[in-house]
C-alpha cells in the first residue's frame, strides 16, 4: 500500500478531529516507547472512518476520524483473533489497544503490517481473485455468530433492509439530479426495494469490501482488512463488490461463486447503488476526487 510524507490529514466530516504524523509518533512514544522512534506514514485512501499510517516497516496505526467510529478498534481487538484462524487469508492482527492522548479523544490501535497492494480489476487474473474473494465470504459466513455484534437500526449499518434508506436516498439523488437519468436510478432502486427481505439466519459479513480493503500480491488475494463495518446480518452485503471491484467474468465468477440467488443479488445491488447515490452529495466538496468513481459505479450499476 501506498504511504505519503504529509503532514495533517485532509478532514472529511464536519466533526472529524485533527490527525497527523507527528500526534501519531507522540501517542506512540508516550503510550509504547518500545516503538518510539518510528516514523508515521499516512496510507493513501486510508478510508472515510479511520486514518491508517504506516509505523517503520512492520506496523500499522489506526485512528478513528470520529465519535461515531470510536469504538471499531476496540471491536477489532475482540473479534480479529476470534474470526482470524477460520479465514483463508490474513485479517487485521491488532497488537495494542491505545488511550486517548497527546489531545486526541479516542482509542486507537496499533496492528501488524499486512503487505500487498488494493486490487486493480485491470492488473492480474480478476477471476481468480473473485473466487478466492467468494471463498473467504463463504467463510466468514460460517464462523458461529455467537456474540457477534448486530445492527442497532441506524439505516447507515451494512446488512440492513433497504427500505429505511428510502427518504435519504431520494433527498440526495434530487441534489445530483444532473448527473444521472433520474428516472433510470429510481427504476433500479425501486426494483431492490421490491425484492424479498432477507429471513435467514444473521452471518458474519465484512460489509465494506471496496478494493482498498482487498489487498492482492503477486496477482492473488493476499489479505482482507478494515472490519470496522462488520458484524452479523444480511449476507447481500458482501455481495456488493460484484460492482465495488469486479467487472463482466469477474462479476459472473464472484456472484457463481456464492451461489447468489436473485432476491440477494437485487439487494446487494441496491445496497451498493444507494451508497454511491448518497456519497456522491456528501464528499461532493469534501472529497471530490472521489466523484467520478461514484459516478462510475452508478452507471456500472445501472448497466447491470
Amino acid at each position: 500500500m501506498r504511504v505519503r510524507g504529509v503532514d495533517r490529514v485532509a478532514k472529511l466530516h464536519d466533526d472529524e478531529v485533527d490527525i497527523d504524523a507527528s500526534l501519531v509518533e507522540r501517542l506512540v512514544a508516550e503510550q509504547f516507547p518500545r516503538w518510539a522512534g518510528l516514523s508515521a506514514r499516512v496510507v493513501e485512501g486510508s478510508g472515510t472512518d479511520n486514518v491508517t499510517f504506516r509505523l517503520g516497516d512492520e506496523l500499522a496505526v489506526r485512528l478513528p476520524r470520529t465519535a461515531s467510529t470510536s469504538g471499531q478498534v476496540e471491536q477489532d481487538l475482540a473479534w480479529m483473533p476470534r474470526l482470524a484462524p477460520y479465514l483463508p487469508v490474513p485479517i487485521p492482527e491488532p497488537l495494542e489497544l491505545g488511550r486517548p492522548g497527546q489531545g486526541y479523544p479516542f482509542s486507537w490501535g496499533v496492528y501488524r503490517w499486512l503487505p500487498g497492494e488494493p486490487f486493480d480489476a485491470a492488473s492480474g487474473d480478476a477471476v481468480a481473485v473473485a473466487r478466492q474473494l467468494a471463498e473467504f465470504v463463504r467463510c466468514l459466513r460460517e464462523v458461529d455468530t455467537a456474540g457477534a455484534p448486530v445492527p442497532s437500526g441506524d439505516p447507515f449499518e451494512r446488512g440492513t433492509p433497504l427500505t429505511p434508506r428510502d427518504g435519504m436516498f431520494r433527498e440526495a439523488l434530487d441534489e445530483i439530479r444532473e448527473y444521472f437519468d433520474v428516472a433510470r436510478v429510481l427504476a433500479s432502486w425501486e426494483e431492490s426495494l421490491a425484492a424479498d427481505t432477507f429471513d435467514g439466519p444473521a452471518r458474519w459479513i465484512h460489509g465494506d469490501l471496496m478494493s482498498g480493503n482487498v489487498m492482492v500480491a503477486d496477482g492473488k488475494l493476499s489479505a482482507v482488512i478494515d472490519f470496522g463495518t462488520a458484524r452479523a446480518a444480511d449476507p447481500a452485503a458482501d455481495v456488493m463488490p460484484a460492482w465495488w471491484i469486479f467487472e463482466g467474468e469477474s462479476r459472473k465468477a464472484y456472484r457463481q461463486a456464492l451461489a447468489v440467488d436473485d432476491n440477494t443479488w437485487l439487494r446487494a445491488r441496491g445496497w451498493a447503488l444507494s451508497l454511491s447515490i448518497i456519497a456522491i452529495p456528501y464528499y461532493r466538496d469534501r472529497n471530490p476526487d472521489t466523484i467520478p468513481d461514484g459516478q462510475a459505479y452508478v452507471a456500472d450499476l445501472l448497466a447491470d
